[in-house]
């Protein structure tokens, strides 16, 4: 019988792995605690006897990144939401993040894991989740569904929230493509207030360059798609000796860049947090891009990251 006073924080770890591709899946948030390949960290993640920093490899749902004053409105019905960035009087990050999931499926080279969000006073929807982690001729690659078992319509939102890095290769000096032909424009509280156009302003990211001392913590949209509909983010050595690209489906129109400004110790801009977003920021009131499912209804996405080098 496991025994809980040294269980992990993050609960149960799953390993999968394949190809010289591994990664750790965790039951608290069902999140990623690591992925390397070839015995190179590309995810800058946690150890077993930590709890996640920085939101490191959080399931963002139902919706990412912050709203308002945990205020917003759907079907002419208004909602509050706990602030869980009380700080700037904020919801952020969603309802899942430090909840544990169950196992629903494994395999050497892939893990399924699932949670039934119950209804609450802000978030009235029950609804089913799943994530499917595998590794292998993808690399890591992760897909997530989403089912409404309400007998109403729901506003729904995803993300993820990995923070990647090329060890020996400090933030400053990684050279980063962002597809984004725009970007949001934040209030001291990081909330949207417009969107403007990137190009030709110290932005635009849509052509590799470095970072710099540059200090991100922004949505970008507009994004630019290759042939199959897919957008990828791409961090990069400076030589080009190596990279980690992440990609993600068409149905995720938005790219949020995070230098780790903000975390302490160690982990200050030691790596990139690349999320990739249905929707930005304050979406349950703006209802821009905001997904709806009707009762019953499935939303599936995937997205994953490749590295090279």
């Amino acid at each position: 019988m496991e025994n809980a006073a040294i269980r992990p924080p993050s609960g149960t770890q799953w390993t999968i792995a394949a190809d010289g591709h591994e990664a750790v899946i965790v039951e608290v948030g069902g999140g990623l605690r690591s992925y390397r390949h070839d015995g190179v960290d590309y995810v800058d993640g946690y150890d077993a006897d930590e709890i996640s920093p920085g939101s490191a490899g959080h399931v963002l749902s139902p919706w990412p990144n912050r709203i308002r004053d945990g205020q917003y409105t759907f079907g002419g019905r208004s909602y509050q939401l706990d602030l869980t960035e009380p700080a700037r009087g904020n919801a952020i990050h969603g309802l899942v993040n430090w909840v544990r999931w169950d196992l629903v499926e494994q395999a050497d080279d892939a893990v399924t894991v699932g949670y039934e969000l119950p209804p609450t006073p802000g978030y009235p929807w029950p609804l089913r989740l799943r994530n499917r982690w595998s590794v292998g001729a993808d690399a890591l690659r992760v897909e997530h569904e989403v089912t409404n078992l309400a007998t109403e319509p729901c506003p729904y939102g995803y993300s993820m929230h990995p923070y990647l890095q090329l060890p020996g290769v400090p933030v400053d000096e990684l050279t980063m493509r962002v597809p984004g032909r725009s970007r949001m424009l934040l209030d001291g509280r990081l909330l949207p207030v417009g969107v403007t156009g990137v190009a030709g302003t110290e932005y635009d990211y849509t052509e590799p360059r470095p970072i710099g001392d540059a200090v991100l913590d922004m949505a970008f949209g507009d994004v630019v798609r290759d042939a199959d509909g897919t957008s990828t983010v791409t961090l990069a050595a400076p030589d080009g000796s190596a990279a980690v690209h992440v990609w993600a489906d068409g149905e995720f129109g938005w790219w949020q860049v995070f230098t780790g400004d903000t975390l302490s110790g160690e982990r200050h801009r030691r790596s990139v947090a690349v999320e990739p977003m249905t929707c930005p920021a304050d979406a349950f009131r703006s209802g821009r891009d905001v997904i709806t499912l009707a009762p019953g209804d499935t939303w599936r996405g995937a997205w994953g990251v490749r590295p090279r080098g």
